[in-house]
């Protein structure tokens, strides 16, 4: 006795297919922040890491006085020969976002090309400045004011988010993305 094979109907096809839909539609735009988030925070880490080998720099040998630096890192030249690979190991040229980094030492006009609220006065020769310009590789539109250092800050909500700059001067945040305070169980 044959037995009646029996397939799966239309309908129940192009449920199954609007549900997929439905699934993709909310998982990759969360899936999509993530992998910009991920790379955020390894340019972070590695101008932390730069930060920290130019601290050691400056440590060993005063000020920046034999290096020449401002604009694009570039492998064998100025910042990247200073640091690497006596302080650390390798000197990261691009950003996750494959656009250099940015540099300046030295002296105030360096650094205030990327922080232009800053006054002469507040810069030594000891001074340094890292930077990524975000996803979108163009400088931002946020500035440092020293008088509102939190004017500086913003919160990531949403993909355009990701294009704003990440800058640290002498190994301190002074453009980058905000955090969450931590509060303790009681609420205080």
């Amino acid at each position: 006795m044959l037995k009646k094979m029996r397939g799966f109907t239309l309908i129940e096809l192009l449920i199954v297919v609007a549900i997929i839909g439905i699934l993709a539609a909310l998982l990759i735009p969360n899936a999509l922040a993530a992998i910009q988030k991920a790379k955020q925070k390894t340019a972070m880490k590695e101008i932390m890491t730069m930060s920290t080998g130019a601290m050691d720099y400056i440590t060993d040998h005063g000020d920046w006085t034999n290096v020449t630096q401002n604009g694009a890192i570039t492998q064998g030249t100025g910042v990247s020969v200073a640091i690497a690979p006596f302080y650390i190991k390798a000197c990261p040229i691009n950003d996750p976002w494959n656009t250099a980094y940015q540099c300046g030492v030295g002296d105030a006009t360096n650094i205030n090309s990327y922080l232009t609220g800053t006054a002469a006065t507040d810069v030594g020769n000891d001074d340094f400045l890292f930077a990524s310009y975000g996803r979108n590789g163009e400088v931002g539109s946020l500035t440092y004011d020293p008088q509102n250092p939190e004017n500086s800050r913003y919160n990531v909500g949403g993909m355009s988010d990701f294009d704003n700059d990440l800058v640290a001067w002498s190994g301190n945040w002074v453009i980058g993305p905000a955090t969450a305070l931590v509060q303790n169980a009681s609420g205080s």
